[in-house]
């Protein structure tokens, strides 16, 4: 009974121990979409913890063929246009069986400045939606470049399960502590947003 009271104290508080002994999920702020252009995290993101994660839940597209995706802005800088290196890669399953395991040359980037793709070529069916989370490590750090890990299951435009992931790093060494969220084109009708802050 003391170990259900004590997690129930931790979940009230807004802080989530991990039962395997990891960091507790530290949460810090909400954002919930709404027939938005974009969602921007502007502040949160600082020293206080190494390592932020991201959680996407149940975001609808207004449209479909869109893609996901995300960029920073290095500390004092705007515009959302920070250098980037990354991968991605994905499985895949339709409704009809076809399957696929894939490295995707058209999510990467090679010190690119476009917004990094999370998912790409959704479906904007009712009942479809992206959901997953985003890992930022060390933003702060101002010695190492900013890496990040992505991974989401949505419905592609095909009527498939898609898995994603995606990894690269912001290829500069200034602190990152902004992160926007948007659609390549169209809104983020619904769904929401979350960031938490990682103790050791």
């Amino acid at each position: 009974m003391s170990g259900i009271i004590a997690q129930n104290t931790l979940l009230s508080s807004g802080l989530i121990k991990s039962p395997a002994g990891g960091g507790a999920w530290n949460f810090i702020s909400k954002a919930t979409a709404s027939g938005s252009a974009t969602i921007s995290f502007t502040s949160g993101i600082d020293d206080t913890y190494k390592e932020y994660v991201f959680t996407f839940k149940n975001i609808h597209p207004s449209a479909a063929s869109e893609h996901f995706s995300f960029q920073g802005n290095a500390a004092g800088a705007s515009g959302y246009n920070e250098t980037i290196t990354s991968t991605d890669w994905y499985a895949y399953q339709s409704e009809g069986g076809t399957t696929a395991f894939s490295y995707y040359e058209g999510g990467d980037q090679a010190q690119g400045t476009d917004f990094q793709r999370i998912v790409t070529d959704t479906s904007a069916d009712a009942d479809a939606s992206i959901s997953g989370f985003m890992h930022l490590f060390d933003p702060s750090n101002t010695t190492y470049t900013t890496q990040f890990m992505t991974r989401a299951n949505y419905m592609h435009e095909n009527v498939a399960s898609r898995d994603e992931r995606v990894s690269g790093y912001f290829n500069v060494t200034t602190a990152i502590d902004d992160i926007q969220f948007k659609m390549s084109s169209g809104n983020m009708d619904t769904g929401d947003i979350c960031l938490y802050g990682i103790s050791s």
